[in-house]
């Protein structure tokens, strides 16, 4: 196995052996349940934050909007205002496309060589990784929301009825929550994409197959505790109670394979703002998305520039004159 993803697997099962054993054979669950989860959300908020006001600090010194069509020019050309919008108005429509629909993906393409004689270089279109990818972020939305409800008493009416439609194919008891197997499902879709295509497994490094493996093990562990295990949930509810209310309390009865969830939950969490998963809060902050591309209609100034002294076509033929009417030069004074 390619060493590049058998590091971070080893990684994850160890983080989840850690966790597991820590609670069953140390008792600590005062530490995986308590003290990790709070250190996650504040890494979490305080990583995120930096990494977005590291972002909105640089300077973009031109207009850089990536484009996909015709750019406003003469009244007889056609523009195409989403792709290459020069209002605010396109960037509004062009940035809600590509946060809910994953626009730019669903455009996108695969090139390779024909296999006929000819050797042609030929494109096709990508579109199971535009759904795999789709499925994947919002179950991975749905997932998180539907766990609000550990967090809330009473329960919201909305998350009642996103439990209620997400658990609507009534298969076996406990009831099927699609979310999490669609979740399971798309996240081993997109590893077994980067192990077997060959050019994706060739430019991915060991930091694109974590975040993976562990998506996958948080996923993994939380089917079984629903499925195959049988866990405490009132147990948990008054865990996860005392932590957003800040009087934090151990139940009893609530065993190791819930801490060793919760410890790769947060595991993530603190991950999140060091890894490509920042995307999330990127791609509001991307220049390459969030401007007009007006650049024929208006001047784009950085506003980091700062004044500097110049030297005028004036002040240079001042200084330069007698040598450039002696070299036969033009000029406009001669004196």
């Amino acid at each position: 196995m390619n060493q590049k993803y058998l590091v971070p697997l080893a990684a994850v099962f160890l983080l989840f052996l850690v966790a597991y054993t820590g609670v069953e054979g140390a008792g600590l669950q005062w530490f995986f349940g308590i003290v990790i989860p709070y250190l996650a959300v504040i890494a979490f908020l305080a990583g995120f934050v930096k990494k977005v006001l590291g972002w909105a600090s640089s300077a973009v010194p031109f207009r850089i909007p990536t484009t996909c069509g015709q750019q406003k020019s003469l009244p007889w050309i056609k523009q195409n205002t989403i792709d290459n919008p020069d209002t605010s108005g396109g960037v509004f429509i062009r940035m809600l496309l590509e946060i809910f629909a994953f626009r730019s993906l669903f455009r996108n393409t695969k090139a390779a060589f024909g296999r006929n004689a000819s050797n042609r270089l030929t494109y096709s279109w990508e579109i199971f990784l535009w759904a795999g990818a789709l499925a994947f972020h919002y179950a991975f939305l749905v997932v998180l929301l539907r766990h609000f409800r550990f967090f809330t008493s009473p329960v919201p009416s909305c998350l009642q009825w996103l439990e209620y439609f997400d658990g609507i194919v009534q298969i076996g008891l406990p009831g099927l929550f699609l979310s999490g197997a669609v979740l399971l499902g798309a996240a081993l879709f997109l590893l077994a994409r980067r192990v077997l295509d060959a050019k994706v497994n060739y430019i991915s490094q060991a930091a694109d197959y974590f975040p993976l493996f562990l998506i996958i093990a948080i996923a993994g562990t939380g089917i079984a505790m629903r499925y195959f295990t049988k866990v405490d949930i009132i147990g948990i509810k008054s865990l996860t109670m005392g932590l957003v209310t800040f009087s934090p309390v151990i139940p009893e009865g609530v065993g190791g394979l819930f801490y060793a969830h919760l410890f790769l939950v947060s595991v993530l969490f603190a991950y999140f703002p060091l890894s490509k998963l920042m995307h999330m809060g990127g791609i509001f902050l991307s220049p390459t998305r969030n401007m007009a591309n007006n650049t024929r209609a208006v001047r784009h100034v950085n506003p980091w520039n700062y004044d500097v002294p110049t030297h005028t076509y004036e002040q240079y033929e001042d200084h330069f004159r007698e040598k450039m009417i002696e070299a036969g030069l033009p000029v406009d004074k001669k004196e």
